[in-house]
Order: structure tokens, then C-alpha cells, then sequence
């Protein structure tokens, strides 16, 4: 499809969308909100679409003073400033054009559920998975995000042995979803009295939270067991059997939760967590069909590849997808710089669909 007329397209489609506001009356309330939301994102996409075409009017009537000016050399020479400004101008306005039309992933606007685990590397690999889970609470108080606890394996002297948390707010999914992956650490251990540098890893799973109207799950499909809570080292912190473990038959997805008092919060909990792991295995489904007929792609994407290393001896970060190195690893760690991590690998991302050219 041509650029003119995926634009034509694009102004018809706000025209429509505007219209059926227009009749309120006769909408539920969620096909209010699904228009209002579409209209919030054709508007930005309509506003750049129009910019182009009055520079592209503007130009045309500039070339035509230039043509038409030839008796007159100071209104040529007037018009030809103002051809060349306007010519010069066209294609940035294009090339933002390009990306606002970009399709976009369904599930950007999602909420997220972020979940970490430590790999490689033992306590220092724990201690390394909670650096990663306060990172991401702080980047998210950064944005202004909700950020939930719902569950947190402790190993007793400060790491993580693996943490859970719902991330709720604007664009929580477009921002995280480069974050999963295997991320590494290079640094030494307060408990290394020979000051060697250790290598550690943990992993990181950003899933886009689904809803009840996504993933269609079945009560027979579901294998759910009740036990009782512990804490760190195996010691019982409930008298009851609140905690509840669930087990997806079909895919033999499991989650367990133990963090609330109530049996009834914890299965809802655990629920939400399965939900959004049986829809992200979907997702994953879908990419790794597109990603297999796609040429010249880079990286798999997959998990299990390293993605970051934190270097703290060099005070380093580096993501190893894009060879993206920042010497700002205290900042990156505070959640405060990691915008320009993310940015850097939201520009490569359009980059490359606008040389594939992803429908």
C-alpha cells in the first residue's frame, strides 16, 4: 500500500471514528471508550499526516512562483528561499510520519507483570535479582506507575531467589517489554576478601497482563493444590493452608502464590500471573512464526540470550543487542537513566520494521 493512500485511509478512518462518537446515545460504555482511545491515538498520526501534506502544497506553490517569477528576479529569488526551506523541511516531517505509522503492538497500553529470578551464580546471583527488582520499582516510581508486590522468594541475607510485581499505568508494556531477557553482572562481592570480580546472572520476564476476555481458561484444565506458607529457610509464617499452587494442564504452566493471609487472594493472584503467562506464551507463539519467515533478522529474541551486563568495576552498561554502552551504571541501577537504555532499543526496534517493512 502506498504512503498517500495508507494516509487517505488513516484521515477516513478519523472521520468514522469521530462521527460514531458524535452518537453517543446509541454506544455501551465500552464501545465509548474503545472509540474515545482510538480517536486519542489516530489524532498525533491525522495532526503529522495534514503537516505533510500543507509542506507538500506549499512546496508545489513555491515551485510555481519560482517558474512563474522569471520577469520579476526579486520575488524569484524570494521563492526560491522559501522552496528551498520548505524542501528541506519535507522529508524529517516524512521520516516522523513513517514511524507514527508504524503498526503498533495491541498490547503496548497494557499493564505489565514483571518477574525476576536469579540464574547463575548463587547468593550473588540472588542479590543481583533484587538489584534488577528495585530497579524497575524505582524506574516505575520514576513514570509515575503503581507498582505491587505479589510475591517475593527471599534468600535471608538480601537477595531474591525470584519476585513478582504488576506494574500498572501508561504504556507500561511498550516501555518494559525489551527488559526480558538474561541479564548479567560483573562485579565484587562484599563477602570476596581477594577483590576477584564475579560473574552472576538473573533473568527477566515482562509479560503483557491479560484479560478475562484474552485467554479463555478452563476449570478442568486447572490442577489447583493448597498448602501451607513458609518463609525463608523452610519455616512456617501461616498455621493454615493459604498458599495455593496452579497448574495449567494443557501447557503445564505452574504458579504458586503464598504472600497473602487468604487462600481466596492468593488464588486470585496466582490467577492473574497464569493468565498473563499462558497469553505471553501465545505472543511468543506468534513472533517466533513471524520472526522464522522474516530475512536478515537480528537476534532471536529468545530469553535465554544475554541481553545486558552490568559491569561495576568499570562503572559500565552495555546491551549487547544494539552495542549500546553507557558509563552511567549508578544511575542505569537507580532507575534513573534507564530511559536512555530503552529509547535507544525503541528507535532500533522502528528502525528495523521500516526496513523490513512490517505490515
Amino acid at each position: 500500500m502506498s504512503l498517500d493512500s495508507t494516509m487517505d485511509k488513516v484521515l477516513e478512518r478519523r472521520a468514522e471514528v469521530e462521527e460514531r462518537l458524535s452518537q453517543a446515545a446509541e454506544m455501551t460504555p465500552a464501545e465509548m471508550a474503545n472509540l474515545s482511545r482510538e480517536l486519542a491515538e489516530l489524532r498525533p498520526v491525522c495532526e503529522q499526516i495534514e503537516l505533510v501534506n500543507r509542506l507538500t502544497t506549499e512546496i508545489a506553490d513555491a515551485q510555481m512562483m519560482v517558474d512563474e517569477a522569471c520577469d520579476d528576479a526579486e520575488m524569484a529569488e524570494m521563492a526560491r528561499v522559501e522552496l528551498d526551506e520548505l524542501s528541506d523541511q519535507l522529508p524529517a516531517e516524512q521520516d516522523k510520519l513513517q514511524l507514527l505509522l508504524l503498526p503498533k503492538d495491541k498490547d503496548d497500553s497494557r499493564n505489565a507483570i514483571l518477574e525476576v529470578r536469579a540464574g547463575t551464580g548463587g547468593d550473588e546471583a540472588a542479590l543481583f535479582a533484587a538489584d534488577l527488582f528495585s530497579m524497575y520499582q524505582r524506574f516505575a516510581a520514576k513514570h509515575g506507575w503503581k507498582f505491587e508486590v505479589m510475591e517475593v522468594s527471599e534468600t535471608g541475607i538480601g537477595g531474591y531467589k525470584e519476585a513478582t510485581a504488576t506494574i500498572v499505568g501508561s504504556d507500561v508494556f511498550a516501555r518494559l517489554k525489551f527488559e526480558s531477557g538474561a541479564h548479567r553482572v560483573q562485579r565484587v562481592p562484599e563477602t570476596e576478601t581477594g577483590g576477584r570480580i564475579h560473574t552472576s546472572a538473573a533473568t527477566v520476564a515482562v509479560l503483557p497482563e491479560a484479560e478475562d476476555v484474552d485467554i479463555d481458561i478452563v476449570e478442568t484444565d486447572l490442577r489447583i493444590d493448597v498448602f501451607r506458607a513458609s518463609g525463608p529457610g523452610g519455616q512456617s509464617v501461616n498455621t493454615t493452608d493459604s498458599a495455593v499452587r496452579i497448574t495449567h494442564l494443557p501447557t503445564g504452566i505452574v504458579v504458586s502464590q503464598q504472600d497473602e493471609k487468604s487462600q481466596h487472594k492468593n488464588r486470585a493472584k496466582a490467577m492473574k500471573i497464569l493468565r498473563a503467562r499462558i497469553y505471553d506464551a501465545e505472543r511468543a507463539r506468534i513472533e517466533a512464526e513471524r520472526a522464522a519467515s522474516r530475512k536478515g533478522q537480528v537476534g532471536s529474541g529468545d530469553r535465554s540470550e544475554r541481553i545486558r551486563t552490568y559491569n561495576f568495576p568499570q562503572g559500565r552498561v552495555t546491551d549487547h543487542r544494539i552495542n549500546l554502552t553507557l558509563y552511567k551504571l549508578d544511575r542505569v541501577v537507580a532507575g534513573e537513566a534507564l530511559d536512555e537504555v530503552i529509547e535507544a532499543l525503541i528507535a532500533e526496534d522502528q528502525a528495523r520494521r521500516l526496513a523490513e517493512g512490517v505490515d
